[in-house]
């Protein structure tokens, strides 16, 4: 396993991360389609997950309505100091007006359940979890960083944001000398790499650790369904589920699978595999979350960080699934070399 930075905080973590959305929710709508891990094929998931080195795990008090964090607290409680425990909060959680949101009455009640429920006096890394617009990012800032100076939290980090919106973070924290954000988790892959408009560009002038979200695209690029959306192997997510989560064109779907097989050939290995590599050669990745129902599955995504692929596979899978350049990135492009005088410049 290799290790990478987290932004600027001197913390290492692995570069593959386990994410612990399977983990419980077996009788849960929505999250028995997930996985519905309980306790016992938890301890073997994360014993599995440590004993390759990964030491960066990231769940949600959402997941299963709580019950990944209470499974996951379980499972590291022996090994807590090794990991580098990672949760959100943002998403309603009750039935209640204030059960959800980024107040600062909610910030404080969901990071004292998430404490309990993990059974850890701190978590060392929270995020939200989406945008409150309901909530002045003043407020949450606020919140967060009170929570930093108690000890309770180590650092701040964000999920799902747009670019000015982390960008506008980071200069309140800055102006009001508080506890900035670390760390962005979104999605990112090669059927989805609009991040890499403004998000990347950003994390990386920032100093932003960027971790990745479903980078298999709910299995898709797996390679094990067809063009109607069903699995070769009937207790699949995608097969279960019904529907996609992650809007995609499926016709540039299956071109860029085909690129994917012909690379997986090429080195012997899986589609899954060479995904999840591809993503860990992209700028400013610090970390790509993968979650698994079955061991295999596991080790086979964390095989992917020995994956090197060469030139001309990453030329292959960018052709394919480049997107097109959006406006103003492209007349800066255009621009930028101008300024570059001619001639001797010692």
């Amino acid at each position: 396993m290799k290790y990478r930075l987290l932004g600027r905080t001197g913390v290492w973590v692995s570069e593959i991360s386990l994410g612990a959305m399977t983990f419980g929710g077996k009788e849960h709508p929505v999250y028995r389609t997930h996985g519905a891990l309980g306790q016992e094929e938890v301890d073997r998931i994360v014993g599995t997950a440590l004993a390759a080195g990964i030491n960066f795990i990231d769940t949600a008090d959402v997941y299963a309505d709580g019950e990944s964090e209470e499974l996951l607290g379980r499972a590291i409680a022996q090994h807590r100091r090794k990991v580098v425990l990672a949760t959100k909060l943002m998403a309603p959680v009750g039935p209640g007006p204030n059960d959800q949101g980024l107040s600062r009455l909610h910030v404080m009640r969901a990071l004292e359940d998430s404490l309990r429920r993990l059974k850890t006096d701190y978590v060392d890394l929270y995020q939200i979890h989406n945008y409150d617009h309901m909530t002045p990012i003043e407020e949450t800032l606020s919140a967060l960083d009170d929570a930093v100076q108690q000890g309770k939290v180590r650092y701040i980090g964000c999920s799902n944001l747009a670019a000015w919106q982390i960008s506008k973070a980071l200069g309140i924290s800055a102006l009001h000398n508080q506890a900035k954000f670390v760390a962005n988790q979104t999605h990112y892959s090669l059927l989805s790499r609009d991040a890499e408009r403004d998000l990347v560009p950003m994390a990386e002038d920032a100093g932003l650790s960027l971790t990745v979200w479903q980078p298999l695209v709910g299995g898709f690029l797996t390679g094990k369904f067809d063009r109607g959306g069903v699995s070769t192997e009937q207790d699949s997510r995608r097969a279960r589920n019904g529907f996609d989560f992650i809007p995609f064109d499926e016709e540039k779907g299956f071109t860029v699978l085909a690129a994917l097989r012909t690379v997986a050939a090429r080195h012997e290995v899986s589609p899954a595999r060479v995904a999840i590599a591809w993503l860990l050669a992209q700028r400013a990745v610090t970390s790509v979350i993968v979650g698994a129902r079955k061991l295999e599955q596991l080790t086979d995504n964390i095989a992917a960080s020995d994956l090197i692929l060469t030139e001309q596979d990453l030329t292959e899978l960018d052709k394919v699934s480049r997107p097109p350049i959006a406006y103003p990135n492209w007349i800066q492009e255009q621009f930028a070399p101008t300024r570059i005088p001619a001639g001797n410049l010692a």
